[in-house]
């Protein structure tokens, strides 16, 4: 059980970290860049490819998933059983909106404000499928190919090339997703544009699931009596 408290912990921690990053730098992008929207999304993208890889190199001993989608994955190929599975997830969106309120405080906003900005819209949407299931192939891929150790480099520089060349930016998390609802910032999404994102990064998920087992059918390893597994691995 101490285990299991430790991942979370770090799942917890990992993910608001990786909120403060998205939503901090898209505040300061936004202050410091006000009238250049393309300036703002190129710090917001190098702030959380950046962040990405110094976390999931710190945390990657303990547990540096910070993806509800990446969870569910693992625990569909045997990697985590059910509990942790659950556990991992409820610390992730925990993790984020703690993330989300520390940003907005650090920069004088309101603790929680409900964000106006509306992203909606089948290119959008298919945006998230798409930056979903290449977020787990470069994951499983580099794990696959015996860099469990580049992991962190290889997902920090998909995400911040992923806010560029999806429509959507890239969110391909669930509990980054639900995070950013809460503030009415550069990164915030609108409540209401919320579930259709994470039906699409589910979609994604399910169809990255079907193209692992495919491509990288090795990467099945059933996950260790204790609960544990051997890599851990991640991602935004």
């Amino acid at each position: 059980m101490s285990g299991l408290i430790r991942r979370a912990a770090a799942e917890f921690v990992g993910t608001a970290f990786l909120v403060m990053a998205v939503v901090g730098s898209g505040v300061m992008a936004s202050r410091l860049s006000p009238n250049d929207v393309g300036l703002q999304l190129l710090q917001n993208s190098i702030a959380t490819g950046a962040v990405l890889v110094a976390l999931i190199v710190a945390l990657q001993p303990v547990s540096a998933s910070f993806n509800p989608v990446v969870t569910l994955v693992e625990r569909a190929l045997g990697l985590v059983d059910i509990r942790t599975a659950a556990a991992l997830v409820v610390a992730q969106f925990a993790g984020g909106l703690a993330g989300t309120v520390l940003a907005n405080l650090m920069f004088n906003l309101n603790a929680v404000t409900l964000s106006t900005h509306e992203r909606t819209g089948t290119g959008l949407w298919l945006g998230e499928v798409i930056a979903t299931i290449g977020l787990l192939l470069v994951i499983f891929g580099t794990v696959r190919s015996g860099g469990a150790g580049r992991v962190a480099f290889a997902v920090g520089g998909y995400i911040a090339a992923a806010y560029w060349f999806t429509s959507s930016t890239s969110f391909a998390n669930p509990a980054v997703t639900v995070a950013r609802t809460i503030t009415d910032t550069f990164a915030g999404i609108a409540p209401s544009s919320a579930p259709a994102f994470i039906l699409a990064q589910l979609l994604g998920g399910a169809a990255g699931f079907v193209l692992i087992r495919y491509l990288f059918p090795a990467v099945v390893v059933p996950a260790a009596a204790d609960g544990s597994a051997a890599d851990r691995k991640v991602l935004s």
